[in-house]
Parts: C-alpha cells; sequence; structure tokens
C-alpha cells in the first residue's frame, strides 16, 4: 500500500514539474516579447529625438514629388488588380502601418502586461483556493472524455496561435534585432504558415464547444452572487452557489462565443481568404480588429489558465482525468454536486454515486 502511494505521489510530482515548466515557457514566450518591444520602442524614440531637423540639413528636391503624392495626387503606376489601385502611393497602407506598429502594439502590451501584473499580485497576497475539507477519497465525474479531448484540442491551437501571432506582431520592433533579418524571415515564413493554417482548424473547436456547452452557460438569478463575491476568492466563508458551470466560467465561455468566434474568428477568415473579393481597404481594417481583439482575449485567457491550474486547487484534475473529489464538487458547484447525488440516488447509485479512490487528493 506504502509502495503504491509513494508512486502515486511521484506520479503527481511529475505532472506537477511538467505543468509548471510549460506556464514558465508560455510565460517567457508572451513576456520577453512584450518586454523587448517596450524596450525597442524607447530606444527608438531616443533615436528619432535625436536626429536632426531636416529642415535645417536641407531637403531632397525629390521629395517633393513624393509629399505631393502622398497628399493626394495620385501620380501613375502600370500595377493593376484586385487589391492594387492606380495611386502611385497609398496614403492608407502608411495609415496602417503606424496605427498596427503604434497604438495596437501598444494596447496589446498594455492588456496582457497589466493582466499578468494583477495575476502575480493576487497569487503572492491571496495565494490559491484550497479545499477547505479533507478529501475522503470519494470522487464525482466533471468532465467527460470527449469534453476533455476537445477543451485540450482547442487549447493547444490557442497557445500556438498566441505564440505566432503576437510574434510576427512584434516582431519587426523585437525579433529582427535577435534573430536579424534572414534568422526573422525565416522564422515568420514558418509562423506564418502555422498560424493560417490552425486559424479555421482552431474556430472548428470553437464551434463545437459553443454547440456543446451553450446548455450549461445560460445565465442564472444565483450566478450574480458568485459574480459580486467572485466565486469566494475576495473573503472566506461561505462559497456562492454555481451549477455545472459558475459565473465565472460562464463569462469566459461567452467570450469565446462572442470576441473569440465572431470578432477574431471572422477578422481572421477575410485575411486567411483574401481572394474572396476584400479590397486592400478591407484587410487593413480587419487586421486592426484581428490585432486588438486577440490581444484582448489573450488577456482575459490568462486569468482562466491562472484559475485552471495553480488558481484553484483540484481544478486542474477535473480537466485532465475527467472527475473531482466530493469536497471539491460540493465547494464550487455546490448545485451541480446536488443534482449529481439527486441522480445518483434515482438510479440506486449506478452510474453517478461517488466512488472511492485511493491515494491523496491534490492533482496541480
Amino acid at each position: 500500500m506504502m509502495a503504491k502511494m509513494q508512486t502515486e505521489a511521484g506520479r503527481r510530482r511529475h505532472v506537477r514539474i511538467v505543468i509548471w515548466s510549460l506556464c514558465i515557457v508560455l510565460a517567457g514566450a508572451l513576456v520577453l516579447p512584450l518586454g523587448g518591444y517596450v524596450y525597442v520602442a524607447a530606444v527608438g524614440d531616443r533615436a528619432v529625438a535625436a536626429q536632426p531637423d531636416a529642415g535645417t540639413s536641407g531637403v531632397n528636391p525629390r521629395s517633393n514629388y513624393w509629399r505631393a503624392v502622398r497628399e493626394g495626387d495620385k501620380g501613375y503606376t502600370a500595377a493593376s488588380g484586385p487589391y492594387t489601385t492606380n495611386d502611385l502611393i497609398q496614403s492608407r497602407g502608411e495609415e496602417w502601418r503606424q496605427v498596427r506598429n503604434g497604438y495596437v502594439t501598444l494596447a496589446v502590451v498594455t492588456m496582457t502586461g497589466a493582466i499578468l501584473l494583477l495575476l502575480v499580485l493576487f497569487h503572492v497576497i491571496k495565494g490559491p483556493q484550497r479545499l477547505e475539507q479533507a478529501p475522503s477519497g470519494r470522487v464525482l465525474p466533471r468532465w467527460s472524455g470527449g469534453e476533455r479531448l476537445l477543451h485540450w484540442y482547442t487549447a493547444i491551437l490557442f497557445l500556438v496561435l498566441a505564440i505566432t501571432g503576437f510574434s510576427l506582431l512584434f516582431g519587426r520592433a523585437v525579433l529582427i534585432p535577435w534573430l536579424g533579418l534572414e534568422g526573422f524571415s525565416a522564422y515568420a515564413n514558418v509562423a506564418k504558415q502555422v498560424h493560417n493554417y490552425a486559424g479555421p482548424l482552431f474556430l472548428v473547436g470553437v464551434v463545437i464547444e459553443v454547440v456543446t456547452w451553450m446548455r450549461f452557460n445560460t445565465f442564472k438569478s444565483y450566478d450574480f452572487q458568485w459574480l459580486k463575491s467572485l466565486g469566494g476568492m475576495l473573503k472566506k466563508g461561505a462559497h456562492p452557489p454555481a451549477g455545472r458551470s459558475n459565473a465565472g466560467e460562464k463569462v469566459w465561455f461567452w467570450i469565446i462565443a462572442t470576441i473569440g468566434l465572431l470578432g477574431v474568428g471572422i477578422s481572421g477568415l477575410v485575411l486567411d481568404f483574401p481572394n474572396f473579393g476584400q479590397t486592400r481597404e478591407t484587410m487593413q481594417i480587419a487586421s486592426v480588429i484581428h490585432a486588438v481583439l486577440a490581444g484582448l482575449w489573450l488577456a482575459i485567457a490568462l486569468g482562466h489558465i491562472y484559475l485552471g491550474t495553480i488558481g484553484v486547487s483540484g481544478a486542474l484534475r477535473g480537466m485532465v482525468q475527467g472527475e473531482v473529489s466530493e469536497e471539491w464538487m460540493k465547494q464550487h458547484h455546490n448545485l451541480w454536486y446536488e443534482h449529481l447525488k439527486g441522480g445518483a440516488q434515482e438510479q440506486q447509485g449506478e452510474s453517478r454515486a461517488p466512488r472511492s479512490r485511493p491515494g491523496p487528493e491534490p492533482l496541480h
């Protein structure tokens, strides 16, 4: 018996090491480019400020012509096609570039940086939510095998899209100084292809998630009690009522359905399939919408990842093994616990009755 418990403890320790390693790699992949962007942007501002005034050093005579083109004189170009115009210089393209590389990147850095800082402070001050009762060894079903497969399918693709997408967004300012032009070009070619192909596959998973879990994510009157106390995280005591999905999970679900599926998804498809008659201006607008909403989605997802791994003790076990302790279910999803217990009594304990499992409880 002791050998079996030691083996189980070693397995859980190995799982924790793997999870923490993945969290550190993901955090580094997100934080380092963001921090590098801030540094490069600051250095660039100082370099621009240090440049001499063009008015005092002389003006290239040809610049007057290009300035006239930028101000509306179309000039002439032989290029033609659905994504080009007869404009020698498309000023809107330069405006898009400035918005994308300026306001959009700053907004993404600010959102993700603020959320990361808040999560670190919360974890240091409050720490994770732990079980209030000692586990008895009895477990209840939390997620089915199909639901877990669907979750990890979309979760892995989400991380792939986040890393490739934001490395391309910040690449010119951050990765070129580290990798060089040729190195970044090689990386960007691969990252762009991975991002473009993974996007539609990810959206398929999101659509299936929305259809599968919508019936569990309609808001009830008791959900407002959960939201007011943030699920009991701000103070100790009785936990607010929750069904199979608590109010926080419902908010996350509708963020996936609206911001993710409608905002990021549709704008991403516009960019992924430019051969359906979109104009260049449409593509530029879709690019800005896609980047801003993806940044917002990532910032909120950081909170979801924190609560699902180290923020709520035992939560990860449900999505890994499909079951949680009876005490965990009673503490975090009391209404669903009562539903399962009632169903088990009606079926005389055949399918949903709590069953015992040897070994200690925690998994994360």
